[in-house]
């Protein structure tokens, strides 16, 4: 699947089961759904998992839990808007 077919898949009222548990996550955050995405993704504690658990704290507004998820990640804070870091960790995924 390509970043297109992802996007695209946004309309559908599930995720394709073909999608990794990290993808899922991300899929249910760009349905706009912020609950279902960190239910999905809280117990994933490796780089992947934590990486989309900093993404999903900076964008519920708690800075220092997000801090601390990036570093679990080895990544530092993006300084650019959350629709950017959503298609990075995207496209890295697919």
């Amino acid at each position: 699947m390509n970043f297109e077919a992802f996007t695209n898949s946004l309309s559908q009222a599930v995720p394709s089961k073909e999608l990794s548990v990290y993808l899922q996550s991300l899929w249910y955050d760009g349905k706009g759904d912020w609950n279902k995405a960190h239910t999905i993704i809280q117990d994933m504690e490796d780089e992947t998992g934590s990486w989309i658990h900093a993404y999903l704290h900076r964008k519920e507004g708690d800075k220092w839990n997000a801090n601390y998820w990036y570093t679990r990640a080895s990544k530092s804070m993006p300084h650019y808007d959350l629709e950017q870091e959503w298609e990075e960790i995207v496209k890295a995924l697919l």
